[in-house]
Formats: C-alpha cells, structure tokens, sequence
C-alpha cells in the first residue's frame, strides 16, 4: 500500500474544530480579499509572475500541494473545508499531514485559480467545472459543496501527450483514427484513462492527417499545438455557452474530425450521429464499462417508438466502440484492458435487429477484425504476468467466466 507523503517544510499540527468560520456556501457568504497579482484580461484571469506563499499556520499554497502531485505522478488533489488534503496515487487515495483545511485557507486556494466570476457561479449552483493551467501542469477542476463545507478535486492532466505506442494501445484504434467518417466511441469509468486514450488518437491524426480537428469539451483537457492538421479548442462555458450549440454550429465550421468531450443527452448524440452521417469523424465519450452495454445505453436514450430508425442510423454510423479500465500491475503501476467492438458487416446487422447477445459472441471470436472482450484481455495480462488472477477476476465484469479460463491454464 502506497506510503502517505509528509512534506519536510510543512509540519503537521493538531486538527482545527471547524465552528463559524466563512464559507462559499453562496456568494453572499464569500468574503475576498483583493489580490494585487490579478488582472483581467478580455474576460480570462491572468496572475502575475508571483509565487504563492505557505499560509502563517505552515498551509502550502495550491499551486505547492499541485506541484507536489506533478512530481510525484498522482493522477489527483482532494481538497475540502475540515478535511486534510489527500491524493490518489496510483488508484489509491494517500494521506497529507498537512493540518485540516480551514474554510478561509480553502477560499485563499480557490482565488488562485479561479476568477471572482466563477467563485460566485460556484457559491449560486453549488457546483463548478473548469479547468487551469499552472506553469507546469495543466488541472481539470471540480468544485462541490458538501456536508463539511466546499471541497474540490483537481486531476491533473499531463502537458506531454503520450502516442498510441507509448500507451501500449491495441494498433486497430489507429486503424479507427485513419477512417474519414464514422463515429467512435471511447468509455469507461471515470478515472480509466479514457482522455488520456482520446488524446494519443487526436495526436496521430494531428501528425499524420491534414484535416480540421474541432474538439468542444466540458473543460478542455488535453491542449494540442496544429501540426499537419489545423486543431481548434472550444470550452463550454468559456467559448460557447451550451455542449449542443457548439456541437450544431460545428458542422457548419468545415471540420472533419470532431470531438465531443461526452455525450449526456439525446440531442447531443443525435447531433453526433447526424455529423458521422454527413462525412465527419466524430469521438465521443460514455461512462460505460463495456462495449455492448455502450450500445445498449445509446439505444436507451431514446423512447421506443424510435428504437428502429435509431437502431439504424448507429448501425451505419458506428465505427467501434472501445471500452477501457485500468488495473494495477505487478510492479505497482497500472495498465489499460480493454472491450473493443468493430462494427464489421455482422455486428451492424444484429445492431439493427437489436440483439446485441450475439454481438458479444461474435467480439469473442473475432481478433482478427481487432475485436477483444475484458475477460480476453484480462487474462493476456495474467499470462504475461503484468497483473494478479485475483485482482483481474476482481475487475472481471463477467469473473465466473474468467476464473474458469484461468483454472484451464494453469
């Protein structure tokens, strides 16, 4: 089990009975101190060259508890109002000695990256999502009230992006990446690395495609620089104000690829369909942990009497489906399985009749066309020794299955 980390120039001290102190609960309630380094520049808060300090009582500034992280490689900050601050290291949560987080050291952090707009919006909806970018890593942001105060979960997202073969990713999503039109989507839980997988599929086709890439993202994660083709970022909430207008208004911008940072609701996936119909690439996300569950929760957005067009427009749409989780490894790191679904001729054909039983039995079989179910892919890494049996049957969505398999080869 991952060791808690003790910061040598912070010194841990009692915790703070949290009683009155203030919060941003609302924005009336917020109480700001006016910062000297902010300036505001065409609506964006800008922070001059100055370096967060520690807080008297030994509090490190933000950006020092996110730079911690950077170094160490967690994946995430959880801050909150009466909690000590933790990260996750390798899937598990890790301890600080750092003191319990009092409500004026939480609202002192939020000021480091957040503008007093965007404060007050967390304090009237009780919620927040955005993202920011310290000098050495970028920071996917999530602000919740909750039973002890406000509290926030910072992911941190990598400034380098890593290529398909860094990642290890199984070479028929780069045969996906090279397809003109279609829609792909990429699912998991949140956490597997669906962004991470996402962004090494953008970056071959930035490299090696000259086409119009158009990503709209709720933040945006992964920052791509125009290569050989030409890439555009839009934020909702900061370049456009709703997910569906931005995703409407992308068909008439020229772009052939399109990335849609997740599909929540029938009209964004109709829209996607639609745009894969008419000659773009579109990928798309889901918090699905399976490729045929994936298609069965696309089929549910929509009331039965639409089920057959439906079931028709995605059948001629759908390019595949890659379904990904991480597990820990051997050598205590992680590694990615998959679920993949190829639409071949034979999966399209029982996606339009809707049963989708036979399309996991044809996944089972199919390897050559790139096709692999969890359990295949799990029990690969078992026989390359890269993870326990135990811990995949763990993670095994069908685990009598797999424990069968691996009595078989042992």
């Amino acid at each position: 089990m991952a060791q808690p980390v003790f910061p040598p120039s912070f010194p841990p001290r009692p915790p703070s009975v949290r009683t009155s102190e203030p919060s941003v609960r609302s924005s009336e309630q917020s109480v700001r101190t006016p910062d000297p380094s902010l300036r505001t520049s065409g609506g964006s808060r800008e922070r001059q060259s100055l370096a967060p300090n520690a807080a008297a009582d030994g509090t490190p500034s933000l950006e020092e508890i996110v730079r911690i992280a950077h170094e160490a490689g967690h994946s995430d900050v959880h801050l909150g109002v009466g909690e000590v601050p933790r990260y996750r290291a390798r899937g598990d949560m890790q301890g600080t000695q750092w003191p319990v987080t009092r409500a004026d050291v939480f609202q002192a952090w939020l000021q480091e990256i957040l503008t007093p707009q965007q404060i007050d919006a967390f304090g009237r909806d009780k919620e927040f999502d955005g993202s920011h970018a310290f000098p050495f890593v970028r920071v996917r942001i999530n602000l919740m009230d909750s039973w002890r105060g406000p509290a926030m979960v910072l992911r941190l997202i990598p400034q380098t992006i890593l290529t398909m073969e860094q990642l290890n990713l199984p070479s028929v999503l780069q045969s996906l990446a090279a397809r003109p039109k279609g829609l792909i989507l990429v699912t998991g839980p949140t956490g597997s690395g669906k962004s991470t997988t996402l962004a090494a599929m953008i970056d071959w086709i930035n490299r090696n495609e000259a086409r119009h890439i158009l990503t709209i993202e709720d933040p945006v994660e992964f920052v791509h620089e125009s290569r050989k083709s030409l890439i555009r970022h839009r934020e909702v909430g900061l370049h456009t104000l709703k997910f569906h207008n931005a995703l409407r208004a992308a068909l008439r911008e020229d772009p052939d690829v399109i990335l849609v940072g997740e599909i929540r609701d029938q009209e964004t996936l109709s829209t996607a369909l639609e745009a894969a119909q008419t000659g773009h690439l579109v990928f798309g996300t889901l918090h699905t942990n399976s490729a045929v569950k994936t298609v069965e929760r696309v089929l549910g957005m929509y009331p039965p009497e639409e089920q057959d067009s439906v079931r028709r427009s995605l059948s001629e749409s759908l390019l595949g489906v890659i379904a990904q989780g991480l597990i820990k490894t051997t050598d205590g790191k992680r590694a990615a399985y998959h679920d993949i679904l190829i639409n071949t001729d034979a999966c399209k054909d029982y996606i339009q009749r809707g049963s989708l039983d036979e399309v996991e039995e044809i996944m089972e079989r199919s390897g050559f066309d790139g096709m692999v179910t969890t359990n295949q892919s799990l029990l690969a890494l078992v026989e390359a020794e890269r993870i326990d049996a135990e811990e995949a049957v763990a993670v095994s969505l069908k685990p009598n299955e797999l424990a069968q398999a691996l009595r078989g080869r042992t």
